[in-house]
C-alpha cells in the first residue's frame, strides 16, 4: 500500500513537472518569437493568434475564452482528471503569457517560423505527456472522428487548412505560408516529444526458416519474440510459425537484410507503433 501511494504520488510529481516545463516552453515560444512578429499557428492556438493579430485582443484572454468549449468537450470524453488538469494548464498559460515577460529573440522570419514552432510543438508534448493539452484541437479532432468517417489526422488538417486559408485572406499569402512552416515545425516536434526518439515498427514475419529467424532476434538483435501457431491458406494447409516482434526504425534495415539471406521468400509486414508498455522489447546481454 505504502509502495502504491509513493508510485502514485511520485507519478503526479513527474505529470505536474512535464506540464511546467512545457507552459514554459510554449510561452517562450509565443512570447519571443510569434507574437511579437505577427506569426500565427495552426490548431486553438493559432486561432487565437488570429484573433488577437486581427482584433487586437489580448492573447491571455483568447487562450482561455477558446479553449473552454474543448475542456468540457474532454469532460465528456476523456474524464474528469483529464479536464480539470487542462483547465489548470491553460490557466497557467495565460497568466504566463500576460504577466511574465519574455525577450524578441529575432526578426528573422524563418528563424521565428522554425523555432516559435519548436518551443509551441515542445511545450503541447510536453503537456500531453503531463496528461492534459494546452491546445484543445486534439480534443475536438477526437470527438468528430467518433460521430463522422474521418480521422483525428484528417478532423486536423481540414481545421488547419480553414485556419491558413483565413489567414491569407486576411494577413496575406506570405504571412499563411510562414504559418504553415511554423504548424508544420510544431507538429513534427509534438510528434518527436509525445513519441520520443526511438520510434517502434511492429514487425510480423512469415518465412519456413521461422527457427532461423527467431534464434537472430534473439541471440543477435536481443529483441523479444512472440510466436504465434498458424496455418497456411494459399495452395498446401500447413503448419506454420508467424513470428512478432517490435524494434525501432533504426533496426529495420539490418533486421531486412538479414531475413532476406535467411529466406528471399519470407513475408514481412510493418506496422507504426505510436506507444508501448509493459512486456520485454528488448532482451538484456547476458554477461
Amino acid at each position: 500500500m505504502h509502495n502504491h501511494l509513493k508510485n502514485k504520488s511520485l507519478r503526479h510529481l513527474k505529470d505536474f513537472f512535464l506540464v511546467a516545463c512545457g507552459i514554459i516552453s510554449a510561452c517562450f515560444g509565443l512570447k519571443s518569437f510569434l507574437m511579437p512578429n505577427g506569426f500565427i499557428d495552426g490548431g486553438v492556438t493559432g486561432i487565437s493568434l488570429l484573433i488577437s493579430t486581427l482584433t487586437g485582443l489580448k492573447l491571455s484572454y483568447l487562450i482561455i475564452l477558446i479553449n473552454i468549449p474543448f475542456v468540457i468537450l474532454g469532460y465528456h470524453q476523456i474524464g474528469k482528471a483529464f479536464a480539470v488538469k487542462t483547465a489548470f494548464a491553460i490557466a497557467i498559460l495565460a497568466t504566463m503569457l500576460f504577466l511574465v515577460p519574455f525577450p524578441s529573440i529575432t526578426h528573422d522570419k524563418l528563424l521565428i517560423a522554425f523555432f516559435g514552432g519548436l518551443f509551441l510543438g515542445g511545450g503541447i508534448g510536453l503537456a500531453m505527456r503531463g496528461g492534459c493539452v494546452i491546445d484543445g484541437t486534439e480534443v475536438l479532432a477526437l470527438y468528430i472522428s467518433k460521430n463522422s468517417m474521418l480521422t483525428v489526422g484528417n478532423i486536423i488538417l481540414i481545421l488547419n487548412i480553414l485556419i491558413f486559408g483565413v489567414a491569407a485572406l486576411f494577413l496575406g499569402i506570405e504571412t499563411a505560408m510562414y504559418a504553415i512552416l511554423t504548424y508544420l515545425s510544431a507538429s513534427k516536434t509534438v510528434d518527436f516529444v509525445v513519441n520520443g526518439l526511438e520510434q517502434y515498427i511492429g514487425v510480423t514475419i512469415i518465412s519456413e526458416k521461422a527457427v532461423e529467424i527467431k534464434q537472430f532476434l534473439i541471440n543477435d538483435m536481443k529483441r523479444g519474440v512472440t510466436v504465434y501457431k498458424g496455418e497456411g491458406g494459399y495452395g498446401e494447409h500447413k503448419e506454420i510459425d508467424i513470428l512478432y516482434t517490435v524494434m525501432t526504425k533504426l533496426e529495420m534495415g539490418k533486421l531486412s537484410s538479414e531475413i532476406r539471406q535467411m529466406d528471399p521468400d519470407a513475408f514481412i509486414v510493418q506496422q507504426q507503433i505510436a506507444d508501448i508498455k509493459g512486456g520485454v522489447v528488448k532482451r538484456q546481454a547476458l554477461h
